[in-house]
């Protein structure tokens, strides 16, 4: 599943930093760890909506969604709010190991 931030497939959306072995420095796996750590808390809220957006064009498949909490706040617009995920659009690299 890819978040999409309240985007709309294959134009625009969120872009969270890479965890583990496909991280490209230290700053950017700890990121993720937090990053994902937040979405975690999000995600074990009660009343939350999923909207399906696509499929991703990847070798996996992946759904492309929009989560919505009771207040109809979008999951990944709140991640990006929040500094845990940066906006992505077609051939735009986010490096996350400057900043």
């Amino acid at each position: 599943m890819r978040l999409l931030g309240g985007g709309i497939p294959f134009v625009w959306g969120i872009d969270t930093p890479e965890i583990g072995s496909h991280a490209k420095c230290i700053k950017e796996r700890r990121l993720a760890l937090i990053a994902k750590g937040r979405l975690k808390e999000l995600l074990e809220e009660r009343g939350l909506r999923i909207e399906i957006k696509g499929i991703d064009n990847t070798p996996a498949h992946r759904l492309l969604v929009n989560i919505y909490r009771e207040d109809g706040s979008e999951v990944g617009a709140m991640l990006l709010a929040e500094g845990f995920a940066r906006e992505w659009r077609p051939r735009h690299k986010n490096d996350w190991c400057r900043r």
